[in-house]
């Protein structure tokens, strides 16, 4: 963790524990919520933004305090929301009119390339439409997760000869062209553009190579079942193995809702590529997440935002969909109802014009100035999951969402979301671990330190408002390690 003076700032502002217990009648009252280890579910890979779509130059044109401000906010792991997964785009268009995303082949060749890859016709620009600054102000936050997800192959490859209006993959059933078999050529594409990152320090650990294929857009866009992604994914597992890149995850397939996405991770597994995927991907547009999918695999939540809706930065407004207070329920649904191991938001910032300036965006840059939704402070309440956690038991409480994780350095994070509309006393169970640190947001809050009182028994207590979230840290002792 990249250590700085807000760090500490924050660390001598977290109020001092005690262990006395709670006076009896205020122990009566509390909602009690218990902590059992034994249980474990899914594990976490983290939770994320993307800046695709050339959203990331807005970052990379802030000046300074304003970017590194912008920055701390997504990624510090103390004062921000401490996202822990970047989501990039690969672009496949070649050009960067409008908001598109250039590609690294601006010329594609005649003819399918065979398995050894020429990087001759390749050109990489250093910059990925803001992406690579993105990700490496990201790794110095101590992100270690990137993921590189691809809306389309070249046009050259595909049966409508052009990255927008659909198509597909020339070479996988169903999908025969006159050029040929292009599978292999797509690989080595991909291959190449994580080299590309890797020279520029950057580790790519996760591949996707669609995006929403069960629709056409008019922008990059490409076609494909669950079937069809199954026979390319058989020919780009041994092409990143053959390039030394066999710790490169790949994700499948970025449906546009979790009905679709069901029915890919089915024709994959149908067709015997199921071990071959790292994680089936999905998007909540079109179907929400609901139960839990049938794969052997992870299953991430990739891409969702309110993109109905004008710009709000409120927490709870009558629930409305763009308030913090229902993306806090839609990300722990996801995570405890459908055993996500990953929740990716859409945009971490958009300026005003684009959309209309509505709520897909986590924070609003506009020129030299930037507005922090209330978006941004619920997944804030989750940065005591780390990567890596393990999902545990939790239940107990009255009017409360509780979920448990056992972080890989020994401390168990609990996330509690009050539903009732007046302040709840919370005590959590938790014997072993006399070190306890509480957040908590609401309207006039955003991660503030929350006063906790440790029990002679290890139960931590304290108050959370009115539909307003609390996140707890447990450790073993005072000098755990720090989240």
């Amino acid at each position: 963790m990249r250590v700085t003076l807000s760090h500490v700032a924050a660390l001598v502002a977290t109020p001092l524990l005690t262990s006395a217990a709670p006076p009896l009648e205020v122990r009566q009252s509390q909602q009690k919520v218990t902590i059992d280890l034994t249980k474990k579910y899914q594990t976490i890979d983290g939770f994320g933004i993307s800046g695709a779509f050339q959203r990331a130059n807005l970052i990379v044109n802030l000046q300074q305090p304003k970017q590194r401000e912008v920055l701390d906010l997504l990624f510090n792991t103390t004062t921000g929301a401490g996202f822990s997964i970047v989501r990039n785009g690969i672009g496949s268009t070649p050009n960067s009119n409008k908001d598109y995303m250039n590609t690294i082949l601006p010329k594609c060749p005649s003819t399918p390339a065979e398995v050894t890859i020429d990087y001759s016709g390749y050109v990489w620009d250093g910059k990925d439409s803001g992406q690579l600054f993105l990700s490496q102000r990201a790794q110095e936050y101590g992100v270690k997760t990137f993921y590189a997800n691809a809306w389309s192959a070249p046009g050259c490859m595909k049966t409508n000869n052009q990255d927008t209006n659909g198509g597909q993959l020339c070479g996988v059933s169903g999908a025969t062209c006159r050029s040929g078999d292009w599978k292999q050529a797509y690989a080595n594409y991909l291959v190449a553009y994580i080299n590309f990152y890797a020279s520029a320090g950057v580790r790519v650990t996760h591949l996707g190579f669609l995006n929403e294929p069960d629709m056409s857009t008019s922008y990059a866009s490409m076609q494909s079942s669950g079937t069809q992604a199954a026979d390319f994914i058989k020919v780009l597992r041994p092409t990143l193995d053959r390039a030394n890149l066999t710790s490169v995850g790949i994700n499948c397939c970025e449906a546009t809702g979790w009905s679709i996405a069901s029915q890919h991770a089915q024709q994959i597994a149908s067709a015997g590529a199921e071990s071959l995927v790292y994680a089936i991907s999905s998007h909540e547009y079109t179907s929400r997440i609901s139960g839990t999918m049938r794969t052997n695999a992870r299953v991430w939540q990739t891409e969702y935002s309110d993109l109905n809706g004008g710009w709000s930065t409120a927490w709870y407004s009558n629930g409305g969909s763009g308030d913090g207070f229902t993306w806090a329920n839609t990300v722990f649904n996801g995570v405890v109802n459908s055993n996500l191991s990953a929740y990716i938001f859409w945009e971490a910032v958009q300026d005003r014009a684009t959309n209309n300036n509505n709520n897909e965006k986590l924070i609003l840059v506009d020129g030299q100035t930037y507005t922090v939704s209330k978006r941004l402070w619920a997944f804030a309440q989750f940065r005591v999951v780390r990567p890596g956690a393990t999902r545990v038991g939790a239940s107990g409480g009255s009017n409360l969402k509780s979920a448990a994780f056992a972080n890989t350095d020994g401390s168990v994070a609990v996330v509690i979301i009050n539903s009732a509309t007046g302040a709840q006393n919370i005590a959590v169970a938790l014997p072993g671990y006399p070190s306890v640190q509480a957040w908590y947001t609401d309207n006039t809050h955003d991660m503030s330190a929350a006063t906790v009182t440790v029990g002679s028994d290890g139960t931590a207590a304290a108050s959370v408002p009115g539909r307003g979230m609390i996140s707890f840290l447990f450790k073993k002792s005072a000098n755990g390690t720090a989240v």
